[in-house]
């Protein structure tokens, strides 16, 4: 009997590709004119143009209070283009994007659905000072005590400029073995929370790379004092904080997706304490972009809701998107362009899409 040989794949590797992963922006040169094919973006060209000076409005602070419509027929890049917009922003920019169909199947009130997609948009870049030890591993000394078998070890560190022996506990090494830590990695440990990072591997051992894998990134061996302080930055949404602070497990609740409906109250907390953050120079707002697709979906409960919250201080960017022309605004029996009520449509840019010519079709089949 012939054994079955199974190829084995690395799945670490994988990610997954959807209809939009290969943008990267809006493929606009320095004078805001678009490229034929860039960043992932091909044709188009008025559209993007004009996204492109959206984009400029928005670094410059100046679109608060506005937003953005995208009109055009099914398939002519409406949401790669609000995706190029928000890749153009930075990748630490918060995008959320949601159906406007979305609202009405959630175990909550549409205001409160739109509530949490608005705070979901709307980053918080918090500072704080940390204590690192940071350098290049010269050794790990691992043994078992042979009283209590309890694993203890010793660590040598150094920098440009010293070098010190650390003690190390059974949480630690079990750590530095889950890093995969060697001989020659550089590290940067938090003291405040022990957690271990791996900045790269030493130009010292570059003589080795031919045994290591083309991922490897290399560094240079840490300068100066082996303990310092370094400012860390995270960046959170506001809707994040609004979660972990509305419920006991609030943390748990990130992850489950079981949110429920935040009380006012707390929300308002929070904006009392960003604001203050902000004063100090601890924290700062980080507007994102939110993408609602199929805003003809909306009624005018929503329309009432959107009118009024992008006047609000926090409030992100809002791109709307539909396909349709003169329609019915939901929740009434008056017709206006794009399903959207007049008072919104005059705070709203509008940009129009166009059908893809054959060979753009095909040059974005050989991208993707």
């Amino acid at each position: 009997m012939n054994p079955k040989i199974t190829e084995a794949k690395n799945v670490s590797r994988l990610e997954r590709i959807d209809a939009h992963s290969h943008i990267r922006g809006l493929g606009l040169d320095d004078t805001l004119e678009p490229r034929k094919v860039s960043e992932g973006m091909v044709g188009q060209k008025q559209a993007r143009k004009a996204a492109g000076l959206v984009l400029k409005m928005i670094q410059d602070g100046s679109i608060a209070g506005r937003a953005v419509l995208i009109g055009g027929q099914p398939g002519t890049g409406k949401t790669a283009i609000a995706m190029g917009l928000a890749k153009s922003l930075g990748e630490e920019t918060p995008f959320t994007a949601m159906s406007g169909a979305e609202i009405f199947s959630l175990e909550m009130s549409k205001t409160e659905s739109l509530t949490q997609a608005f705070r979901r948009s709307v980053g918080v870049r918090i500072k704080e000072e940390t204590e690192v030890i940071e350098g290049e591993v010269v050794e790990i000394e691992m043994e078992e005590n042979s009283l209590d078998k309890r694993r203890v070890g010793k660590l040598t560190l150094k920098t440009t400029d010293m070098e010190s022996v650390y003690d190390l506990g059974a949480k630690m090494i079990e750590s530095f073995q889950k890093e995969k830590i060697l001989a020659g990695d550089i590290v940067s440990i938090d003291k405040a929370s022990g957690r271990i990072s791996k900045v790269g591997r030493s130009f010292a051992r570059a003589s080795e790379f031919d045994a290591m894998g083309p991922g490897v990134r290399f560094a240079q061996c840490p300068e100066g004092e082996i303990i310092k302080r370094k400012e860390v930055v995270h960046t959170v949404t506001l809707h994040d904080i609004d979660v972990i602070n509305s419920r006991a497990q609030g943390f748990t609740a990130l992850f489950s997706g079981d949110t429920g409906e935040i009380k006012p109250e707390v929300r308002e907390q929070i904006n009392a304490k960003v604001a203050e953050w902000r004063e100090e120079g601890k924290a700062e707002l980080v507007p994102g972009v939110l993408f609602i697709d199929e805003v003809h979906m909306l009624d005018i409960e929503c329309f009432s809701f959107l009118n009024r919250a992008l006047e609000t201080e926090n409030a992100p960017v809002v791109i709307f998107a539909t396909n349709r022309g003169i329609t019915k605004i939901r929740g009434t029996n008056y017709k206006s362009p794009h399903g959207l009520p007049i008072d919104l449509l005059d705070r709203l840019v509008i940009i129009h899409t166009k059908p893809y010519q054959q060979d753009e079709l095909e040059h974005i089949l050989q991208i993707r």
